[in-house]
């Protein structure tokens, strides 16, 4: 069986964004990138699935600029046989990426697609289910747990009451959770071997993608900083704050 993981490069978690002057975006120049810590999950369970026998291949792709390739490399070291570098300097967003992602799938006819359930950067959570729907495909998000078995495919996923188990028929379509695995350590010697598999670079063009943007970002503002606490030397005063002044009760 053929998985396909799809990769995004984001600006890492670690890292403090911060908002351009203009409002137009956040700040990615001279900005430490790194891969999307859901589709870092995705590339681990895909690994999982090989090691158990389940699958054949596992294929990493990323859209975006060329600098993608430096996650796709990574994906390579943890584990990924082969990658796909869509390449372009438009900015990427869910259905646009969602078209490419269906390209690459009637190319390369993976059984299973598995990446993060949204991105870090734009937290859209929309990318996955574009993808099933375009592809007719059966669709599985939030996943916790995943077990294949034959042409099924077993995903717990968690919800507000509670876990749910479902069982869908390859081919499919599941988004990650964080719960699902923790992604192994790249060594060195693995980062090595990744230069070595093949990287092949496309664009939406050759794959008959129009991935003009149709979404146009009006401002982006930090959040409002948070005032100083106080401190009561009361019950009483406690409950008089938040009556009057706080009005939450």
């Amino acid at each position: 069986m053929k998985i396909l993981v799809p990769v995004k490069r984001v600006v890492d978690y670690n890292v403090k964004v911060r908002v351009k002057a203009d409002g137009t975006g956040v700040e990615t120049a001279n900005v430490k990138m790194s891969m999307n810590p859901f589709d870092e999950i995705s590339v681990e369970e895909a690994v999982r699935l090989k090691e158990a026998g389940i699958a054949t291949e596992i294929i990493a792709v990323s859209i975006g600029v060329a600098q993608c390739q430096e996650t796709l490399r990574t994906a390579l070291a943890i584990g990924a046989d082969r990658a796909i570098h869509v390449e372009t300097a438009l900015e990427t967003q869910p259905l646009g990426v969602a078209k490419a992602l269906k390209a690459l799938v009637d190319k390369e006819q993976p059984k299973l697609v598995i990446l993060g359930k949204q991105a870090i950067d734009d937290d859209y959570n929309q990318t996955g289910q574009m993808l099933a729907a375009l592809l007719g495909w059966s669709q599985a998000t939030f996943a916790s747990k995943v077990k294949v078995e034959g042409d099924s495919v077993q995903v717990m996923r968690e919800i507000d009451g509670g876990l749910e188990t479902l069982a869908i028929t390859l081919p499919a379509v599941v988004t990650t959770d964080l719960r699902l695995n923790e992604p192994r350590y790249v060594t060195l010697p693995n980062i090595m071997k990744a230069k070595k598999k093949p990287l092949e670079t496309v664009t939406p063009e050759a794959l008959g993608v129009d991935m003009t943007p149709r979404l146009t970002t009006l401002k982006v503002a930090e959040p409002a900083k948070r005032g100083a606490g106080k401190q009561v030397q009361s019950v009483q005063e406690l409950v008089e704050k938040l009556r009057n002044e706080a009005k939450v009760i």
